[in-house]
């Protein structure tokens, strides 16, 4: 994945429902350069815990092109696109260092990557096991990636150990 394409920017595509790899692969076939940055997410189905990717931004596809060009019109007709996420009759670009942080929170496939910057105090949202998406507080951390957070649990404060890849911040 790549960000320095100096003559292309960045914009927001809305994925029609359920159509997030149709929209991916037939923008790729297309010549345009996408980024769909994903997360793990971990919930319960039949009673099992089950961790899937889901994308950071549900319902939405980054795409690069050349504005200038006027072939991007042909992006709001392409199966698995509803629309460019637009003002008035221009597509709105998105901020450069707004997808170049979120590309260097990615690896190569769009997998958001664990926070590496974790410090005491911080807020974080288990992504993994039996806590996941429960808010947690950063009390320690230790050197083998193990972190320890202080959470919430039947009206009392307990202290769970967690490695650094079931969290994530904010």
């Amino acid at each position: 994945m790549t960000f320095n394409d100096s003559d292309k920017t960045w914009f927001l595509a809305q994925l029609k429902p359920k159509c997030i790899n149709i929209a991916d692969k037939n923008l790729k076939r297309q010549g345009f350069q996408t980024f769909l940055p994903m997360q793990e997410e971990t919930c319960q189905h039949n009673g099992k815990l089950l961790t899937t990717m889901q994308p950071l931004f549900p319902g939405y596809i980054f795409v690069a092109f050349n504005h200038a060009n006027r072939f991007w019109r042909t992006i709001n007709s392409t199966y698995g696109i509803s629309r460019l996420v637009s003002f008035g009759k221009e597509p709105a670009a998105v901020p450069p260092d707004l997808i170049l942080q979120l590309m260097l929170r990615c690896d190569a496939k769009g997998k958001l990557l664990p926070p590496t910057a974790l410090r005491l105090g911080d807020k974080v949202t288990m992504t993994k096991g039996p806590f996941a998406n429960l808010v947690a507080e950063v009390e320690q951390i230790a050197p083998d990636q193990r972190v320890w957070v202080l959470m919430e649990i039947m009206g009392g404060q307990n202290r769970v150990s967690v490695g650094v890849d079931q969290l994530r911040t904010g």
